[in-house]
């Protein structure tokens, strides 16, 4: 489930990891987001990161992290020792999601520097290669190899980094486009030697799983992030029909 921090209390986004978990969730994320959705949001906000600090504190076996969190924030390394020291926290339930970023009221009001798509695809790559390195340099290491997902569907760059780097690959596209993109990234796998199948398939969903969640399935999507809207108290019940969903496919 992706339950962004907006719009609530720090005690109703507490209580919603905690409903996430006992609900059977595999995966809870927030997002790497300074305001609301919408360009003049004024809505509350927590920050990321130190909400996944006590997400990783509050809850004991599912998985937690950043969908995604925008390389252009924070230096790499930092975000390599941050990453390390939740999944202590968690005890081995951290995953690290990473992405380009975009959403230029963020950057502008925080000082950050916006740069263009294609500076901060390569300050995406760059990033990827100094947080690969400086975990595996960290003491104590983490618990577990952290997984790496990588947000974008960009066919010319983005999916070369996913290749390279990724776990995971998380995408917002759909049918045939998400076909189209799925076989692009093979060829980039195919272009290094990596196996393609090493890199799961992760979709964000809505609504009634009977509209798509089978097609998805079939396209090769594996990791189904449900996206709860409601504010100020989210729903996590529309998750409910993905999670028997789920049930139902792995119990064959």
């Amino acid at each position: 489930m992706q339950v962004a921090q907006y719009g609530m209390s720090w005690e109703t986004l507490r209580a919603a990891a905690l409903q996430a978990e006992d609900m059977g969730a595999d995966l809870l994320v927030n997002w790497d987001h300074f305001f609301g959705p919408g360009p003049d949001s004024e809505a509350a906000h927590f920050e990321c990161w130190t909400t996944l600090a006590a997400w990783a504190q509050t809850t004991s076996r599912i998985e937690i992290g950043p969908l995604v969190t925008s390389v252009g924030y924070r230096n790499p390394d930092l975000v390599a020792d941050m990453a390390r020291t939740i999944d202590h926290i968690s005890g081995g339930r951290f995953l690290l999601g990473v992405g380009a970023g975009f959403k230029a009221r963020d950057y502008v009001e925080y000082g950050f520097e916006f740069g263009t798509v294609g500076s901060r695809i390569s300050m995406l790559a760059d990033h990827l290669a100094r947080i690969r390195a400086r975990l595996a340099r960290l003491e104590p290491p983490p618990v577990r190899r952290i997984p790496l997902l990588v947000g974008g569907s960009g066919e010319q760059k983005t999916l070369r980094i996913v290749a390279e780097y990724a776990d995971i690959w998380h995408t917002f596209a759909e049918g045939e486009d998400f076909a189209r993109k799925s076989r692009v990234l093979d060829g980039y796998c195919g272009d290094i030697g990596r196996d393609p199948a090493e890199i799961e398939r992760s979709v964000l969903v809505a609504g009634d799983p009977r509209d798509r969640a089978d097609q998805l399935r079939e396209l090769g999507a594996t990791l189904f992030i449900v996206k709860v809207e409601e504010r100020p108290q989210p729903d996590l019940g529309t998750a409910k029909p993905w999670l028997e969903w789920r049930d139902r496919v792995n119990a064959g």
